[in-house]
């Protein structure tokens, strides 16, 4: 465990850069590598350990993109980059989906599982990006998506359930069973 905490450290800090002093005035400077001693080392071997991983997990395309990175750092931040975007481009990405949430209807001969599924599939994208809307609003817009010929059975759920504490899986289990 304390290794994945060191890896996922040097993934985002970077490795450390082992430093010595020298000369009159005095300068630091990094050490070379036959000046490392055994802790030193181990520093070091972190990054490569981490780099061996993003390696390993990545197919050719990928390979081609972060061959030139010399840190693990890098090479996250090239791969997130390439996955997420810029900055412009993620925000873009959760605009888009949250109108697509905003939009979002259930379809007229769609069974609640399927619809269950594409909504799912939204509230992913967009907790992947960093935007999370609270269980109770989403529970809250599934039932306000139904078709009317849902109204008694949303208002039995509502009378009988604190919406508050009722979780998306326990509500589609109850539409369900209608």
């Amino acid at each position: 465990m304390a290794e994945d905490s060191e890896l996922c450290d040097v993934i985002c800090n970077g490795p450390s850069v082992t430093m010595k002093t020298i000369g009159e005035p005095v300068v630091t400077v990094p050490k070379t590598r036959n000046e490392y001693n055994d802790a030193n080392r181990k520093v070091i071997e972190k990054n490569f350990r981490a780099k061996k991983i993003f390696v390993c997990g990545i197919g050719p395309d990928e390979y081609n993109r972060i061959s030139v990175c010399q840190s693990a750092k890098e090479i996250w931040e090239v791969l997130q980059i390439a996955h997420d975007g810029t900055t412009q481009v993620k925000q873009s990405k959760i605009d888009m989906l949250t109108t697509e949430y905003e939009l979002f209807r259930m379809k007229n001969d769609e069974s609640i599982q399927d619809m269950h599924t594409r909504f799912t599939s939204i509230i992913n994208e967009l907790h992947s990006l960093g935007e999370i809307i609270p269980r109770n609003k989403l529970v809250r817009k599934i039932l306000s998506l139904l078709p009317s010929s849902w109204e008694s059975k949303v208002n039995a759920i509502i009378e009988a359930k604190d919406l508050q504490k009722l979780t998306i899986d326990e509500l589609i289990g109850n539409l369900k069973t209608y």
